[in-house]
């Protein structure tokens, strides 16, 4: 519970208002100036009321267009609270929980969770690109370390018995894909590599 009260006081430093949470999500999405989401080649004019406009199109747009929270009624403040409890907490966050701190129905707080986790999901289908390094490891604890009626017979090295195998694929400086796997033998493994990696 102190943690987590920790945490609210923490991102209400942050983001005291709804103009700082627009503007740090401006910054993440563009980081070298205000990108047209409809022609990215045009010159953009800043407008009132938050709005810009795409000088080649001549739409209107705000830092909501085409993103999950599009045609949300809730603030930035509201959808910033949310992504970062998700991406902080180990055991995830319950749409009750969420709902509590957002002062919102759980319905709301549910489509918010909803949403970011299948944004989320469509992050991690992007393929890897340039440099991309393989690795396996094995999710489980020490079979020494276990209670008696607990512990494993035959199950020394790498054996499946008592340990998950992860399979780990990263681009260099850039994303990371995750995956458990039945096993680490290449007829499992090969199809994931070429599932997740660009050719070459």
């Amino acid at each position: 519970m102190k943690k987590r009260t920790k945490s609210i006081m923490e991102f209400r430093a942050s983001f005291p208002n709804e103009e700082s949470a627009i503007k740090f999500y401006e910054k993440i999405r563009w980081k070298d100036g205000v990108v047209s989401p409809f022609d990215a080649t045009s010159k953009v004019y800043k407008c009132a009321n938050g709005k810009y406009k795409c000088k080649n199109t001549g739409k209107y747009f705000t830092y909501r267009t085409k993103t999950f929270f599009a045609n949300s009624k809730l603030g930035m403040r509201d959808w910033l609270y949310a992504i970062i409890m998700i991406a902080n907490h180990k055991n995830a966050i319950s749409s009750y929980q969420l709902a509590d701190d957002l002062d919102i129905p759980q319905k709301t707080a549910w489509y918010m969770l909803h949403r970011i986790r299948t944004a989320m999901a469509k992050e991690n289908n992007q393929k890897l690109s340039g440099e991309v390094e393989i690795d396996e490891t094995f999710v489980g604890g020490k079979n020494i370390n276990r209670h008696k009626d607990k512990k494993v017979e035959k199950c020394q090295g790498r054996s499946y018995k008592d340990k998950v195998p992860v399979f780990g694929i990263l681009e260099r400086g850039g994303k990371l894909i995750a995956k458990v796997v039945s096993n680490t033998q290449a007829k499992t493994i090969v199809p994931i590599i070429k599932e997740k990696v660009e050719l070459g």
